[in-house]
């Protein structure tokens, strides 16, 4: 689902421009992951398994509730993207992984996202520190 293209209410440029970007980074974001044949949500999660989860660890990360985590896991599963094997520490749970099949498909998806790098690229070194360093100081207010 993509954000609004713009706020609701009436705004700074500041405001209007991140709205932009960030719509324009979302229709990015959705096009690559159709690419592939994945869903939004699917791109998501398997781009957060660089390591093992838990389901409900997966969940807390993305925000979302577990069953929804579950059916994405079972969409992926069934496409050979990522498996459930049991937990090292804990018999009774099970933590996701991708397979080698995930990874690559990944790795195509990230490559045909260049969003973001065509973005930056248009800045030069100077402007991108700036760029992150605002970015950062809007995030975390400091």
């Amino acid at each position: 689902m993509a954000v609004p293209p713009g706020p609701v209410t009436a705004s700074t440029d500041a405001e209007r421009a991140m709205f932009d970007f960030v719509d324009a980074y979302d229709r990015a974001y959705e096009t690559a992951a159709l690419e592939h044949g994945l869903s939004v949500a699917q791109a998501c999660v398997l781009g957060r398994l660089d390591r093992q989860f838990g389901m409900r660890e997966l969940a807390d990360l993305l925000g979302c509730d577990a069953s929804n985590v579950t059916q994405i896991i079972r969409r992926l599963e069934a496409r050979a993207l990522v498996r459930r094997r049991p937990h090292p520490d804990d018999g009774r749970s099970r933590q996701i992984v991708r397979t080698a099949e995930g990874a690559t498909l990944y790795a195509a998806f990230e490559k045909s996202f260049a969003f973001a790098r065509a973005a930056v690229a248009n800045l030069d070194a100077r402007e991108q520190d700036q760029l992150a360093a605002l970015l950062r100081k809007a995030l975390n207010g400091n």
